[in-house]
């Protein structure tokens, strides 16, 4: 007999998950230490990266709770790991949402799920929060960790109040061909899942 509450096994998916998803945004994250118009290229490069494992979880979700939980994860994450927690509500918001967004579709029509992906990918967004709020504190945080006035400068040109919005929207327009991508790449999972 089916059941709506989570199991051990939903539990144990969520956390192989997130810790995919962690490698991958810490992996690009690295990137961003090359060249600060790097760091607003995640809102391309991360959801088309993040893409294929996400549409795996996709595929081993059918509760709602699952997608919310992980982003409740990755917000602590985000914590533990230095970068406070301005972004959070952002994080579990777009989380929320796009389970909810998947759950319309039972969880297996993948037009709920490609347009679900992209809104939890906002979350990567929640990266250029302290850059937004707290600027000249990060700018100095930037500076006393040995990074240069040029590439602080062309950070704050890169990611600003005026870019945001942009950034906003190529994240979900990237997020949404990444599900597409995604898709592809794991077609077989999809039809054993039963996802159309």
């Amino acid at each position: 007999m089916k059941t709506n509450k989570l199991t051990a096994k939903d539990f144990i998916t969520i956390g192989i998950f997130t810790a995919i998803w962690f490698v991958v945004e810490f992996a690009v994250g690295m990137l961003g230490y090359i060249h600060p118009y790097i760091v607003a290229s995640y809102v391309v490069i991360l959801p088309l990266v993040g893409a294929i494992p996400m549409m795996l979880f996709y595929t081993k979700t059918e509760k709602f709770g699952m997608i919310t939980i992980m982003s409740v994860l990755i917000a602590i994450i985000m914590f533990v790991t230095g970068m406070g927690y301005l972004g959070a509500p952002l994080v579990v918001i777009s989380g929320l949402i796009a389970d909810l967004i998947a759950k319309a579709g039972g969880y297996k029509n993948f037009k709920n799920i490609m347009f679900s992906y992209a809104i939890f990918g906002l979350w990567v967004c929640a990266n250029f929060f302290p850059i937004l709020i707290t600027a000249k504190q990060y700018k100095k945080d930037l500076v006393d960790n040995g990074f240069s006035e040029e590439y602080c400068k062309s950070l704050f040109r890169a990611v600003n109040t005026k870019t945001i919005a942009i950034l906003v929207v190529t994240c979900l327009v990237f997020g949404l061909i990444g599900a597409v991508i995604g898709k592809a790449a794991v077609k077989k999972h999809f039809e054993k899942a039963g996802i159309v």
